[in-house]
């Protein structure tokens, strides 16, 4: 699977490690940024990058690490298409794509050990979206709102399959 990942000085060690350890797993990752540490970079154009990425590449998922994961999620959500959660437990991280098909994770550098976050990333990795039909007419109604309030075209994957993989398809007419 391709994996979009970003993240500011505060998640730039961890980026690193999470990148060895999808790569070890056979996952092609793509970074974003930040690609140097800087202490005084901005999470903003990494997350948002991140999550343009993963809009326009089907079948992908995201990844945003900062020092506790809340502004990556912020920034990542403000990508039109792109459903990011705040993981902070191995729970957290399966019902983010079991009820939401949650296509980007946020993870506070900060918040875990090295072995509790990528836990975290890989139960949210492996975890598939349901399909239920009351989780996808909640993720159609957002996809309904995306349109409305934003004038976005239909994202791919707003329902259940293409970004986010996995359960059936809606678009915003159904």
């Amino acid at each position: 699977m391709r994996i979009h990942i970003a993240s500011d000085h505060a998640g730039f060690e961890l980026k690193a490690a999470v990148r060895q350890h999808l790569t070890a797993r056979g996952h092609e990752v793509v970074d974003h940024g930040a690609h140097t540490f800087d202490p005084d970079d901005d999470y903003p154009a990494f997350c948002l990058e991140c999550g343009e990425a993963v809009v326009a590449d089907e079948g992908s998922l995201g990844i945003v690490l900062g020092g506790s994961g809340n502004g990556e999620q912020i920034a990542a959500n403000k990508v039109d298409g792109v459903r990011a959660a705040l993981a902070w437990s191995l729970e957290t991280a399966r019902l983010a794509r079991q009820h939401n098909n949650a296509n980007v994770v946020a993870l506070g550098g900060r918040m875990h050990s090295l072995d509790q976050g990528l836990g975290i990333i890989d139960a949210f990795i492996a975890e598939p979206f349901s399909g239920d039909e009351r989780h996808a007419r909640r993720i159609s109604q957002l996809a309904d709102y995306e349109v409305r309030v934003h004038g976005a075209a239909a994202t791919p994957g707003a329902g259940g399959a293409g970004a986010s993989g996995g359960g059936a398809g809606v678009s915003p007419e159904d």
